[in-house]
């Protein structure tokens, strides 16, 4: 089976992400990944926190358009000094002795990550397309069934639900989505979250009752 263009095109980018991966170092490589995890985390953190004071600050509607510039300040901010910080660390390993073999581990991550670009980028094709529409170079590709394995394998390791828990967080850390607790007119709410009915005046009732079972009340 001859190479065709999709062959080509995955065997482009992986050289083109390797040789990048060489130029800047596994190190730098491996801390750009951790910046963006850290920038991640921040966000999720220090969200709700600053997120009612951001809302005050930025008077817009809707809401959403605060929570996003909250959102992004923080995410921005912390991707901007973790990056000083890892490409100053990565710099000095690439001066150092190390530094040839940190750029050949490098260049086999970027190797690597060329490849699960293509991956990803064949799973959208993959989605767009029907396999029946697909161009020849498409189908008949060496690197398809490959590609298609890989991709199958990751979609495996997504939880079923990703949708619903990705607008679950969302709702969570926006405080939307809680309902407060009606009280219906005339009744109250005790400590626990139950409502309670009124106490009713029987007094009245009471004491006919007692009149009416006594002997001789009933004629006074």
């Amino acid at each position: 089976m001859p190479i065709t263009l999709l062959d080509v095109i995955v065997i482009a980018v992986m050289l083109l992400s390797a040789l990048l991966a060489m130029v800047r170092g596994f190190t730098r490589e491996v801390l750009s990944v951790v910046s963006w995890i850290a920038a991640a985390a921040a966000t999720l953190y220090f969200f709700p926190m600053l997120q009612p004071w951001m809302r005050e600050q930025i008077t817009v509607e809707p809401l959403i358009i605060a929570d996003v510039i909250t959102g992004a300040v923080i995410f921005i901010g912390t991707l901007i000094v973790v990056s000083l910080v890892t490409i100053r660390i990565s710099d000095l390993v690439l001066d150092s002795r190390i530094g040839p073999l940190d750029r050949s581990l490098g260049f086999l991550y970027g190797a690597g990550r060329g490849f699960i670009l293509a991956v990803i980028a064949f799973l959208f094709f993959g989605w767009l397309v029907p396999e029946r529409s697909q161009p020849v170079w498409a189908q008949q590709a060496q690197s398809r069934m490959l590609l298609e394995n890989t991709g199958e394998s990751m979609l495996a390791l997504l939880p079923e639900d990703l949708e619903e828990t990705i607008f679950t967080t969302i709702k969570r850390s926006t405080g939307e989505g809680e309902q407060p607790t009606v009280v219906p007119d005339g009744e109250t709410q005790g400590p626990s979250g139950a409502t309670q009915q009124p106490e009713q005046e029987t007094s009245g009732s009471n004491s006919d009752l007692q009149r009416l079972l006594t002997p001789g009340g009933a004629s006074n």
